[in-house]
């Protein structure tokens, strides 16, 4: 079974950057076989997706976020990161990172099966 768990998250001002981890565990698991994600939730609002990369490294991003967050993975490490920069008030929310084996390159939250609990991040103006 596979886990996945968040940490990074916390409280900044606008223009302020954070760095969200996600360590996938379990035996015989391995990052570089599944399609990762990250998403996010603020209170109110539905799950979106934020970025995503596949497993030959292959990224994509949704708009809000191109330009300012960075998603990357550690395969010797098993990590996934999300590096945000210039942080907005408007990126305030839970985040979320999301493991599929057979996800694609995907920002559809369908699509992946395994979630973690999920870290906060609050930016304030």
């Amino acid at each position: 079974q596979v886990q996945l768990v968040e940490s990074g998250g916390g409280s900044v001002q606008a223009g302020g950057s954070l760095r969200l981890s996600c360590v996938l565990s379990g035996y015989g698991y391995t990052i570089s076989l599944y399609y990762m994600a990250w998403f996010r939730q603020a209170p109110g609002k539905e799950r979106e997706g934020v970025a995503a990369i596949d497993k030959a490294d292959r990224l994509t991003y949704t708009n809000s976020v191109k330009g300012r967050f960075t998603i990357s993975t550690d395969k010797v490490k098993n990590i996934l990161y999300l590096q945000m920069n210039s942080l907005k008030p408007e990126d305030t929310a839970m985040y979320y990172c999301a493991a599929d084996r057979w996800a694609g390159l995907s920002l559809d939250r369908s699509r992946y099966n395994y979630w973690g609990q999920g870290t906060q991040v609050t930016v304030s103006a």
